[in-house]
């Protein structure tokens, strides 16, 4: 499975951005999808995570209410929609893929390369 990212950029503090992550190789209907980042001098993070119908999903309690992980298993992609950006969200963000269908953990089999969002006034 290959994941490709795409749609970070610059935005400025309340702003928005949407996120999304192509995989291609394998089907990732049956996957457990989820979104990481990583800022300069932390930890990875596990930011939200979406099961493979959509039903259940996880999100970082400092996102809650502002991002939205959703997927379209017929595209083969999982999108990340970040409102109400704030300078902390500034991070590399990676998508990942679990060969699991309802995964709850944070190790992941694939990867998809960073894509920078950055928040600046």
């Amino acid at each position: 499975v290959q994941l490709q990212a795409s749609g970070g950029g610059l935005v400025q503090p309340g702003g928005s951005l949407r996120l999304s992550c192509a995989a291609s190789g394998r089907t990732v209907s049956g996957y457990t999808l989820g979104w990481f980042r990583q800022a300069p001098g932390k930890e990875r993070e596990l930011v939200a995570r979406i099961t493979w119908s959509g039903s259940s999903t996880f999100y970082l309690d400092s996102v809650k209410g502002r991002f939205a992980i959703s997927r379209d298993n017929a595209k083969n992609t999982v999108y990340l929609q970040m409102n109400d950006l704030k300078p902390e969200d500034t991070a590399d963000y990676y998508c990942a893929a679990k060969n699991n269908p309802y995964y709850i953990g944070w190790i992941y089999d694939y990867w998809g390369q960073g894509t920078l969002v950055t928040v600046s006034s």
